[in-house]
């Protein structure tokens, strides 16, 4: 089923989570003009993506991480496959020179030494890096490969509001060689989506706002790493520039760095990918497409929806847009996007760890 235009049928439909691909109510969605959506792969809990030579690797919140190939003339996807049921929160994935690792909630995983390949997924698991904080409390950990060659780890803060501690509520870069771990951002709650802008190189991440400070605040963020080390804030700030309660009486650091971008409270910013392809049109070329998972602490719904962030070839933020909405119908929500990444044909991947899918998107097709 592909779904076309701006077309918005409000049809209620059951079996919400773990629904598959022809119990979607697609027809739900709206989309700019000439834009369509399908459902590409069914994928259990399907979280971050990472795209590799005619596969997609896709993390979940559980033991589990699959592989989805594709066909590299037509892309469309084969059977999903398991690469392993036995890791301990399986979020995060990244390839580096074809070898997979993977960021579990107490470590980061070298997936074996030999490029990642789905059709013989088991590997010996090796620990690279520090251990990671154990903690449940915002413990799934987001990762992305950089230009320099290096990881980027998310490491969110195990509380609503609190002073982290040690390597928490933080963004580290590990060499995948040595092990080595650094902190290149601090200051966050609960960061769960990195990139790099394709010009200029710089880190681009969001981070999701204090929970208990009301329906319409504080913002969720998208933010951009001008230097290591730079603090963003918490817990000093819930999101941008509303203080928290508990830290009212402290003085936040003269240097804490604000959003290039702001959204509404609690909708919960996650994975993004800046657009680089040539299938949509070139008005397109370097925003970012940010996904909004959805809220559970607000009075009415909000999120579940993918963000049109538009930027310049410098990186500034000119402005930001509803992409595709949708997935909250009349208050009820039968889909919550998460990770946004691009194939090699400038089409576009969205998993939903609610109704188990991940969608593309295409645009004139």
């Amino acid at each position: 089923m592909i779904l076309r235009g701006f077309a918005l049928v409000f049809v209620l439909v059951a079996g919400m989570a773990n629904a598959r691909a022809a119990e979607l109510p697609l027809d739900k969605l709206t989309l700019p003009a000439g834009f369509g959506i399908a459902v590409w792969a069914e994928v259990d809990g399907a979280r971050s993506m990472t795209v590799g030579d005619g596969f997609v690797v896709v993390g979940t919140m559980s033991s589990e991480v699959f592989a989805v190939p594709f066909d590299k003339q037509t892309f469309k996807a084969g059977k999903t496959v398991t690469v392993t049921k036995n890791l301990s929160v399986a979020n995060g994935v990244a390839l580096l020179n074809g070898v997979l690792y993977i960021a579990e909630q107490r470590r980061v995983i070298r997936w074996g030494n030999a490029a990642f390949d789905p059709a013989k997924p088991a590997q010996r698991p090796v620990t690279i890096g520090p251990d990671l904080p154990d903690k449940a409390h915002h413990g799934w950990r987001y990762m992305a490969a950089g230009p320099d060659g290096a990881l980027y780890v998310t490491l969110g803060s195990p509380c609503n509001v609190c002073m982290p501690e040690g390597l928490e509520g933080t963004i580290i870069r590990l060499d995948p060689d040595t092990g080595k771990a650094e902190k290149m951002a601090t200051g966050l709650r609960n960061s769960v989506g990195v990139a790099f802008h394709p010009v200029t190189g710089a880190m681009y991440f969001t981070d999701n706002g204090a929970d208990m400070m009301g329906d319409n605040t504080p913002p969720e963020e998208l933010n951009v790493l001008k230097a290591k080390g730079q603090n963003f804030g918490f817990p000093w700030y819930g999101g941008g520039k509303a203080r928290t309660r508990d830290f009212m009486q402290q003085q936040p650091p003269a240097d804490a760095q604000f959003p290039v971008a702001e959204f509404n409270a609690h909708s919960a910013a996650l994975g993004f990918a800046f657009y680089t392809g040539s299938m949509f049109p070139a008005s397109y070329r370097n925003h970012a497409i940010v996904a909004h998972h959805g809220s559970w602490n607000r009075t009415v719904p909000i999120g579940y929806r993918l963000m049109d962030i538009q930027m310049d070839a410098a990186g500034k933020v000119t402005g930001v847009r509803p992409f595709i909405t949708g997935w909250l119908d009349r208050g009820r929500a039968w889909g919550r996007p998460v990770d946004v990444k691009l194939l090699p044909d400038g089409s576009m991947l969205v998993s939903d760890d609610y109704a188990g899918v991940i969608y593309r998107i295409t645009y004139g097709k």
